[in-house]
C-alpha cells in the first residue's frame, strides 16, 4: 500500500513511462512539479495537451510540422533546392542539420532505422515512400544521413540497393574520429569509416 497520495502517484506512473526516466527520476520530477508554482505545472500540462492537436506529420518528408501547414516549410520554401534529399532516421535530425545553417536542400524522415530484432523492417519506414520521391522530384542528389551504427550502415545499403537503377547520385556524410577523442576508445565502425575517409595534408 502506498504512502503517498493518489494523485501524486499516478503522476510518478505516467512520467516512469518517459524513456530513460527511472522510479526515482520520475519521483523526482513529480515532486518538482507538485512543491513548485502552479503556474510550472499547467504550462506543462498544456503543452502535452496540445501536441495531439497542434502537431501532424508532413505527407511529403514526414518531418513533424504545424498543424495547420499542409507540407513542410523546409519542402515548400522557394529557396529550397528539392533535388537534394537528405535522409534521416528521426525528426530531430533535421533541427539538428537546420543548426549549423549549412544545408539548403529537402529532407525526407525515415522514423527509424532497419532493425529486425526490434522488429523494425523496410516496410515499416517511409523508404518505398522515398523511392517514389526521388522520381517525382527528379532527385540529383540523395544524402543518406544516417547513423554510423550497424543499424544506420544497414538502412544506408538498402536504400542505395533499392535506388541503385536510377539516376540519381547517392552520397553519405563523412564519417570518423570526432575531434578529441582517443583512438584506443574509439569502436570499430568509427575508425573503419575514419580510414575510408582519409585525405591528404
Amino acid at each position: 500500500m502506498s504512502v503517498l497520495p493518489k494523485a501524486l502517484n499516478n503522476l510518478i506512473e505516467a512520467l516512469g513511462l518517459l524513456p530513460g526516466v527511472g522510479p526515482r527520476s520520475a519521483e523526482r520530477f513529480a515532486y518538482f512539479l507538485f512543491k513548485n508554482d502552479l503556474s510550472k505545472s499547467q504550462a506543462i500540462a498544456q503543452a502535452i495537451t496540445s501536441l495531439s492537436d497542434e502537431v501532424k506529420i508532413c505527407p511529403v518528408t514526414f518531418a513533424l510540422i504545424d498543424a495547420h501547414e499542409e507540407v513542410s516549410r523546409l519542402y515548400s520554401a522557394t529557396e529550397r533546392d528539392k533535388q537534394t534529399i537528405m535522409v534521416v532516421a528521426d525528426p530531430f535530425d533535421v533541427a539538428a542539420i537546420e543548426k549549423t545553417n549549412s544545408y539548403k536542400g529537402t529532407y525526407h524522415v525515415l522514423n527509424g532505422l532497419i532493425s529486425p530484432i526490434d522488429g523494425v523492417t523496410p516496410e515499416t519506414l517511409h523508404i518505398a515512400e522515398l523511392v517514389a520521391r526521388v522520381k517525382k522530384d527528379q532527385a540529383r542528389e540523395l544524402i543518406l544521413a544516417t547513423n554510423a551504427s550497424v543499424e544506420g550502415e544497414s538502412t544506408a545499403h538498402f536504400i542505395a540497393k533499392q535506388l541503385e537503377s536510377s539516376k540519381v547520385q547517392i552520397t553519405r556524410l563523412a564519417q570518423g574520429l570526432p575531434i578529441g577523442l582517443d583512438i584506443e576508445y574509439a569502436d570499430q565502425i568509427t575508425l573503419g569509416k575514419a580510414l575510408e575517409g582519409r585525405r591528404a595534408l
